[in-house]
């Protein structure tokens, strides 16, 4: 059965890379709009990875981190931060939430491909 991955973004067109990126590997995507959009898709069903965004309207990434952080159900499920901020404050602040590791875009489609895998498998 294929893993299923919620990809958090309020940009259409990462979006939409980021799930023909993750469908083509064989994964199913669940695709938010921001991280509101983002908590309430992850609420009542099993995701196996999240990929979120930080900047984004309603509901920034660690926001979003920490209100998964804070379920049950996403305690140990892994969360990658797909954003352009790379400075070491943002890093820390993204670990400190609970952040499972960090890509930096404009994103190489193989190496988020990689990064999932050594993720979930």
């Amino acid at each position: 059965m294929a893993k299923t991955i919620l990809a958090v973004d309020d940009s259409a067109s990462i979006r939409q890379m980021v799930s023909f990126t993750l469908k083509s590997a064989g994964y199913d995507v669940i695709e938010a709009v921001d991280g509101m959009d983002g908590l309430e898709k992850a609420k009542g069903r099993s995701v196996n990875l999240i990929l979120t965004d930080q900047n984004m309207p309603r509901m920034d990434g660690l926001t979003l981190i920490k209100n998964l952080r804070a379920m049950t159900q996403y305690g140990a499920v892994p969360i990658l931060m797909l954003t352009t901020e790379s400075s070491d404050a943002m890093k820390s602040q993204g670990r400190a939430a609970g952040a499972t590791g960090w890509l930096v875009k404009p994103f190489d489609p193989q190496k988020l491909i990689e990064v999932v895998r050594k993720v979930i498998g």
